[in-house]
């Protein structure tokens, strides 16, 4: 039987660090994680046309602070701040028992280099039909011009409408996984189809070997 194991929780406090940062104890931390998976769930099914990179949250006694990673701050927002507005309450509804709840959209630097990204990229790709060899090697393409040191990207499914299901496999550059110094970005994602059911999208993007 195979071992897997996620790239981002081996690094945890080497190169990455938490996307919720709170602390509690009994009933409290099951109603929080909850909330938490509430509003990333929420954030994901409304930002996902505007490139959504990560969900951050951070809770203090009395306030809650939630930043929303995107490729396209603009779209996010959308027009005259409605977009982002309506979200707002949405999340404020999550968060009922904390008076002091703040939502915020933060551009993403480089969405080249971001796996969430790429995946997502990718999983709206092949929900438009496109062939998956193309997608994967045309974002391996984009992420080594924006700087990755390697990238590698499985795309799983009924790859150009086959019977049967397969793993295609495309790489360029080293992906060092053993190397726990090593910034590895790493994301899996589903794309559901039309008529070719349930891709399978994973995405590693190798950025460098130091963790400052």
């Amino acid at each position: 039987m195979s071992h897997k194991i996620d790239a981002n929780a081996m690094r945890l406090m080497l190169s990455k660090d938490w996307k919720s940062k709170w602390f509690a104890l009994g009933q409290q931390y099951t109603d929080q994680l909850r909330e938490d998976l509430a509003v990333v769930k929420l954030v994901e099914d409304s930002l996902s046309h505007a490139g959504l990179d990560d969900v951050l949250i951070r809770r203090s006694e009395r306030k809650v602070e939630v930043d929303a990673v995107v490729a396209k701050p603009g779209v996010a927002i959308g027009r005259g701040g409605q977009g982002i507005e309506q979200l707002e309450k949405k999340v404020k509804r999550i968060f009922k028992s904390v008076p002091d709840v703040q939502f915020k959209v933060v551009e993403v630097k480089k969405p080249d280099l971001s796996a969430s990204i790429i995946a997502g990229e990718i999983a709206g790709g092949l929900q438009r039909r496109m062939p998956p060899k193309l997608l994967a090697l045309s974002y391996i393409q984009k992420a080594i011009q924006a700087g990755a040191k390697g990238v590698r990207i499985w795309v799983s499914g009924r790859i150009n409408g086959a019977q049967q299901a397969r793993v295609i496999k495309h790489s360029q550059g080293p992906v060092p996984l053993h190397t726990l110094r090593a910034d590895i970005d790493f994301c899996a994602r589903d794309a559901n189809t039309v008529n070719l059911g349930k891709f399978g999208i994973k995405v590693w993007v190798y950025k460098s070997e130091d963790n400052k």
